[in-house]
């Protein structure tokens, strides 16, 4: 059995002329996560620059450990 939200939508007429406009504050929030994920992965880098070799042997399982 549909919910409400799920029979409205179905009833709502598809208008393919109608322009979408997108929100701003949405925006907003991408930027700022791409803006933290480029933050993120520069300072990975910068780790894996320094010393790549010791921070990959810190992974590596011995012996069954």
């Amino acid at each position: 059995m549909p919910s409400e939200k799920q029979q409205e939508y179905r009833d709502h007429p598809i208008n393919e002329n109608e322009e979408i406009q997108p929100n701003p504050e949405l925006n907003e929030n991408v930027d700022d996560i791409t803006d933290d994920l480029d933050a993120l992965l520069d300072e990975i880098d910068e780790i894996l620059e320094e010393d790549s070799e010791e921070f990959v042997e810190n992974y590596i399982q011995r012996g069954g450990q």
